[in-house]
């Protein structure tokens, strides 16, 4: 399981649009929906962050049980 660094990359530049976004909205008094889109940046990226923890725990998984 090399690691992608495309996926670091993949993480940052949705926390940067996320960022424009927010602060965006923020600006046209629309707060409740900066917000929002923060918590669905949020969600995106753990949902991401768990996809590679569970292919780690499956290596780690293959490597140890010698599966």
């Amino acid at each position: 399981m090399p690691f992608d660094v495309n996926a670091i990359f993949q993480i940052a530049g949705i926390g940067i649009i996320v960022a424009m976004i927010h602060t965006v909205l923020k600006q046209a008094g629309k707060g409740e929906w900066a917000e929002w889109i923060t918590l669905l940046g949020i969600i995106i990226v753990l949902y991401m962050v768990a996809s590679y923890v569970s292919e780690l725990f499956q290596e780690i998984k293959r490597v140890f049980l010698f599966k």
